[in-house]
């Protein structure tokens, strides 16, 4: 199955007979809450998700996106109306990250078909609705492990025996600025891989061909594994998303530079490369 779904292949299912959940997932770092937004529009049945509460723990050690407790992700979840075997389409403002997280969230905790709308609501050209609808009690159960997840320790061991991706942006990578985390620089032996480079301006990923060769490009043909990490865990699963696109398996770190530059004893990285 595709992970990701174009908005007119989502308008047609809609209207088909086994219409898919639709979650709102508008969210931006540092930016207003998403609520508003969803209030003034959004793809009529969609209900909100709030990343900050819904799809992430509370800060702290484990970075300022830990994983939510799966039985809280699950109650929010079935309040949503998301059930086992009922399709779901998650999507955001179009830059793709908070729908990537909702995307892995679910494909981690075991619901086997969940996809991203391309783009997001910016490609979706039908009406859009100001009412917040009251879906039917879910019965999805997170059963967490469907997917790979990379603690701190397996993420520096991935660097030196697979290959680790590092979806930040080149200049957090390189240490040359850090707007947000204690220390700039990256995991030793990580490679830059800013997750920007895998859409097009329109924010719809790249066709799977040319993402294959971009992932090629920084090593993953002959990776025995692949992981990936971010500044705190959504951007990086962006990247892992785009991976899949391209048929490329990949593990998620997390807890990402938020958890690992939080802990002094751990090693820093700068400059342009790897080590």
């Amino acid at each position: 199955m595709k992970p990701i779904i174009s908005a007119f292949e989502c308008a047609s299912e809609s209207a088909g007979p086994r219409p898919p959940v639709l979650l709102d997932v508008r969210w931006q770092l540092g930016g207003p809450h998403g609520r508003p937004d969803y209030e003034a529009g959004h793809i009529p049945g969609a209900v909100f998700v709030d990343l900050d509460v819904e799809l992430a723990g509370p800060p702290g050690s484990g970075g300022r996106h830990p994983l939510p407790d799966p039985e809280e992700f699950g109650a929010a979840m079935r309040r949503a109306g998301v059930s086992r075997d009922t399709p779901v389409v998650v999507y955001d403002g179009g830059q793709g990250w908070a729908a990537a997280r909702a995307w892995w969230l679910l494909r981690w905790t075991g619901h086997p078909d969940v996809r991203v709308l391309d783009g997001g609501l910016a490609t979706w050209d039908g009406e859009l609705s100001t009412e917040s609808p009251t879906p039917a009690e879910g019965d999805f159960r997170p059963e967490p492990g469907a997917l790979p997840l990379l603690d701190a320790e397996g993420a520096a061991a991935l660097a030196r025996s697979g290959l680790l991706l590092d979806a930040r942006a080149a200049e957090r990578y390189r240490g040359d600025v850090e707007p947000i985390d204690r220390v700039g620089g990256h995991i030793p032996g990580a490679v830059s891989a800013p997750t920007s480079e895998n859409t097009s301006g329109d924010g719809r990923f790249l066709p799977a061909e040319a993402l294959a060769a971009r992932f090629k490009e920084l090593g993953t043909d002959g990776a025995p594994e692949v992981g990936v990490y971010c500044g705190s865990g959504v951007s990086g699963a962006h990247e892992v998303l785009a991976l899949a696109v391209a048929g490329i398996p990949a593990a998620l770190y997390a807890g990402s530079w938020s958890e690992w530059s939080a802990d002094e004893s751990r090693p820093v990285a700068t400059g342009p490369d790897p080590q």
